[in-house]
């Protein structure tokens, strides 16, 4: 009798919870923490990356008449000013939208304008632009670029299609779905075949793609693993565990 072939199957992912909860994973030869609060720190370099802060938000909405509670960008900068705390980094490196439109800028209150311009003592800001800050800020300190190098990783704010190793983006705002006997829950993640990877949404009210959704077919390799972020840790998901929405 022949033996059937069989597929082999996928390498495990490599990763490590750390004492404060993230979970840690090398890219391209890049260790890096993914953090609870969504961003993620690149620890050769003592960056903090974050995504999709989408300043502003809230007022956005306001000026076409569908009031929230004009709060977002406060609530957005609260944790990030703690993130910066915590790990004390030499730059802070924003992947795009950090502003919901070009406009935006000009709505922050001047309290949470001083609090931007705070945060660049003692080290650099880099903003890179999305599609809904295409011109960046203009008034905030820091460096505007529409792509850069970290060692060997290359940081934009879209995904490029196809495989891109080393790549880190956002733009797509992943979720996670996961359902058990006791329900449903949902949280934003970070999203990796291993190679690249896509950052969750910083912003408060920034929202999420569910990982299973067609946008992300064909960004990775092979099946990604979920960065899911819970309340003080980051839960590492395996694509077998995710339901669509």
């Amino acid at each position: 009798m022949t033996a059937l072939a069989r597929t082999p199957a996928p390498a495990p992912y490599a990763f490590a919870q750390s004492p404060c909860g993230g979970l840690e994973m090398e890219i391209m030869g890049a260790a890096l923490r993914m953090r609870a609060s969504g961003a993620l720190f690149d620890l050769a370099h003592q960056a903090l990356i974050v995504a999709d802060l989408h300043f502003e938000k809230g007022s956005a909405y306001g000026m076409r008449g569908q009031f929230l509670p004009p709060y977002d960008t406060r609530d957005t900068l609260d944790r990030l000013e703690a993130e910066v705390a915590a790990l004390e980094p030499r730059v802070v490196i924003f992947l795009g939208d950090s502003f919901h439109d070009g406009r935006a800028e000009d709505r922050l209150s001047p309290d949470d304008a001083e609090r931007l311009v705070a945060l660049a003592q003692g080290r650099t800001l880099i903003w890179l632009v999305g599609n809904h800050d295409a011109d960046g800020p203009r008034r905030l300190p820091g460096q505007v670029v529409d792509t850069m190098t970290l060692g060997p990783l290359i940081l934009r704010h879209e995904p490029e299609p196809g495989e891109q190793p080393g790549e880190l983006s956002g733009h797509l705002h992943p979720c996670a779905r996961v359902s058990s006997g006791r329900g449903t829950v949902r949280r934003r993640c970070f999203a990796t075949d291993g190679t690249r990877m896509i950052l969750p949404a910083f912003g408060a009210y920034a929202g999420g793609l569910n990982l299973k959704d067609a946008a992300f077919a064909g960004l990775f390799g092979r099946p990604p693993l979920a960065g899911a972020l819970g309340r003080d840790r980051v839960h590492a998901v395996g694509w077998r565990s995710l339901t669509s929405d």
